[in-house]
């Protein structure tokens, strides 16, 4: 029986609820398995242009958790941007797949807003904390450090990476 998921979409509320329910009952399916070998990873496919911040952090730190117990094997197609890198970059280390053309894109945090200048300076604040918090997720699940990524976001507005780069920066492991 297949234990496949998949994001093809941008990331956002409605479809990241569907992704973590999806998840969590692959990993219960997983613990109510009697014997070990019929325990099977969840293969999760991701191709997006990214999205949400705070939906990408909900799927993070339940990949996080499900990991603990069950294999995620990610598999980046087509496009993995913004958001999305850190999702494919999420999956158990070692089983991390990227097709061999799929498009990766780094970027920092997005943020409009508009208003009086003590909201503005508030919501300046937050941006910058979901800017460092991406940064620190990012530097966790990959070979990438702080100085790396900065360099990277401050240099040009979009960054673009192979799939080559993105497995020598330990987005993913393998090319498929």
């Amino acid at each position: 029986d297949m234990r496949t998921i998949g994001l093809f979409t941008d990331i956002a509320e409605e479809k990241i609820a569907e992704l973590i329910h999806a998840m969590l009952y692959l990993n219960e399916v997983n613990r109510l398995e009697k014997s070990e070998d019929k325990k099977k990873p969840i293969e999760f496919y991701v191709s997006t242009y990214g999205g949400s911040a705070d939906d990408m952090f909900g799927m993070y730190d339940t990949m996080r958790q499900v990991r603990e117990e069950t294999e995620i094997h990610t598999i980046g197609v087509g496009k993995v941007m913004s958001a999305g890198v850190l999702l494919l970059a999420a999956g158990t280390k070692g089983k991390r797949k990227i097709g061999k053309y799929c498009r990766v894109m780094i970027h920092s945090v997005v943020g409009g807003t508009a208003g009086a200048l003590h909201n503005l300076t508030n919501e300046m604040e937050a941006i910058q904390k979901l800017q460092d918090d991406y940064l620190e997720a990012l530097v966790e699940e990959t070979k990438m450090t702080k100085e790396d990524i900065k360099n990277m976001i401050e240099r040009k507005v979009n960054v673009y990476l192979s799939a080559e780069e993105a497995v020598e920066l330990g987005i993913a492991d393998i090319i498929i």
